[in-house]
């Protein structure tokens, strides 16, 4: 199932970029366009499973997508993916 795109190009490659090293996006929310979540199901991060808010409209989106892709890089598991 194809997920709805993310509205600014610099987002949505960042998200492509996550999904490509295994993350999940899930489109929706209250806030948030939408979350992505680690690709391992356990606690990963201080004890908390890696889960980054995806905003629809951030003040700077490149600053926005660079924090999505750092989180993907520093993700301890992004290796086994």
């Amino acid at each position: 199932m194809s997920r709805r795109s993310h509205p600014d190009k610099e987002i949505e490659s960042a998200i492509s970029y996550a999904e490509s090293n295994g993350w999940t996006i899930d489109v929706g929310g209250s806030h948030a366009w939408g979350k992505m979540y680690c690709p391992e199901n356990r606690k990963c991060n201080g004890g908390y499973r890696c889960i980054v808010s995806i905003w629809s409209t951030p003040k700077n989106s490149k600053n926005h997508s660079e924090q999505i892709k750092r989180t993907v890089d520093s993700c301890p598991f992004k290796s086994r993916v």
